[in-house]
């Protein structure tokens, strides 16, 4: 049987306040809770801890906090994220400076809002033990690079440090040939290398991080359209905020949301490679380091954009006469 109601309360509640309650209720139904807007934002590459923030954002809810629901759409090789972006399709992309630059040389008004790595992982891998230390220790020598490579830091290296085109090898994408030759070289990653290529070597590899000798491409970051950006300033900035969240706390090391988020769909490597990677991140500066340190996770200053645009513009990528400015905007970045 139902509990017994008091007599004070059965007095008080009285046919009046019954129907002022129905028309409460009534109106609450009119007006439901507010919808979360949907927003699509594209990976560079299959789900991995390099984007822990985005993952962590959406699994502790700070994007649904934001009045978000954001779709994380993995990348690969086979997808084109900055033609989905340029048409349409996906609101938002992940890309580096190099992205928005190629896009607004072909005329297309896109720009990039923030940069969630303030180093690009981008690495030079040697064998230990073959008097490499150093950048300039592998002019002259045979360098493994890929296709794409060749037209972006391939030409930083000709252009900063005088590498030249004869140093180059055919990459395959697959560690064989390096490990089967102790003098050779191949483009790596510094989240990645030690790992994956150390537990096959009888010495961890030499890694030499680009980014340590004045490359200065932005990586992680984060484009849209121009049209996308000026018709959703407010989604942008919080999706950026929300964003920004989730990277701090996986700088803290308080990451476990957004590892289980990405193993469960890319279990390759497991917590332990997981691990290595934040780890690398958190000591190489990749995230917290550069102007991050002053202006906070994702920022950018003009003068990063102009000093790696002269250094692409003398390496022949891009004509002078391109306005680089129209690649980005400090808008949405550079407060903490």
């Amino acid at each position: 049987m139902p509990a017994a109601v008091p007599s004070a309360a059965r007095r008080s509640w009285r046919p009046g306040r019954l129907l002022a309650a129905m028309a409460a209720a009534a109106g609450l139904a009119a007006f439901p809770a507010r919808a979360l807007e949907k927003v699509s934002f594209g990976l560079n590459w299959v789900p991995e801890a390099e984007h822990c923030g985005f993952f962590q954002a959406k699994a502790r809810g700070h994007y649904e906090a934001a009045g978000l629901d954001v779709e994380l759409k993995p990348g690969n090789p086979n997808v084109n994220m900055p033609l989905l972006v340029a048409s349409g399709e996906m609101n938002m992309g992940m890309g580096s400076s190099f992205t928005t630059l190629n896009l607004v040389a072909k005329g297309v008004k896109a720009r990039t809002v923030a940069s969630f790595f303030q180093k690009d992982p981008q690495t030079l891998v040697a064998h230990a033990g073959q008097g490499v230390a150093t950048l300039q220790d592998l002019k002259g020598k045979p360098i493994m690079i890929g296709g794409f490579s060749r037209n972006e830091f391939w030409q930083f290296l000709k252009a900063a440090y005088g590498f030249d085109d004869g140093q180059l090898r055919p990459y395959a994408y697959s560690a064989a040939p390096f490990l089967a030759d102790k003098k050779a070289v191949q483009q790596g990653y510094i989240t990645d290398d030690a790992a994956t290529l150390g537990k096959v070597l009888p010495e961890p590899p030499v890694s030499i991080l680009l980014a340590d000798y004045g490359y200065d491409n932005y990586a992680t970051t984060v484009f849209a359209t121009d049209a996308y950006l000026d018709a959703h300033t407010k989604t942008v900035q919080a999706f950026l905020d929300a964003s920004r969240k989730g990277w701090a706390e996986c700088m803290s090391g308080d990451y476990a949301p957004a590892m289980k988020a990405v193993l469960d769909l890319v279990p390759t490597g497991g917590e332990e490679l997981f691990h290595f990677k934040m780890d690398q991140m958190k000591k190489r500066g990749l995230v917290e380091g550069g102007d991050a340190e002053t202006l906070g996770i994702g920022a950018m200053t003009d003068a990063r954009w102009k000093s790696f645009f002269d250094v692409m513009v003398k390496a022949g990528i891009y004509p002078a006469s391109l306005d680089f400015t129209q690649a980005y905007t400090l808008a949405f970045i550079g407060k903490k």
